[in-house]
């Protein structure tokens, strides 16, 4: 998953309502990069601080950067720029 792609996590519950992804590590669009896109003040939430909320460990590098993030089975990209990077984890993870 890549930039908002992360966001899907949010939908997952266990059993007790909690995230099933809670102590994962995750790159996903921050804060920072919607404020500069001009979109923090429109959204209704931020996905960075609903992942958190959730207790998944978002782990980020400079606004529009590449920057990706194994944790376990998952992959995930912070931004568009990261896609390349993504794309060769991903195809290490399958062999």
């Amino acid at each position: 998953m890549v930039c908002h792609g992360p966001a899907a996590l949010l939908a997952a519950r266990g059993a007790d309502g909690t995230s099933p992804f809670a102590g994962y590590r995750v790159a996903a669009f921050t804060n920072e990069e919607e404020a500069e896109a001009g979109l923090a003040d429109k959204a209704k939430w931020l996905l960075e601080d609903r992942l958190k909320a959730d207790g998944v460990l978002v782990d980020k590098a400079a606004p529009w950067t590449p920057h990706v993030v194994v944790d376990r089975n998952l992959i995930t990209g912070q931004n568009p720029m990261s896609s390349e990077l993504l794309a060769a984890e991903l195809l290490k993870a399958l062999g």
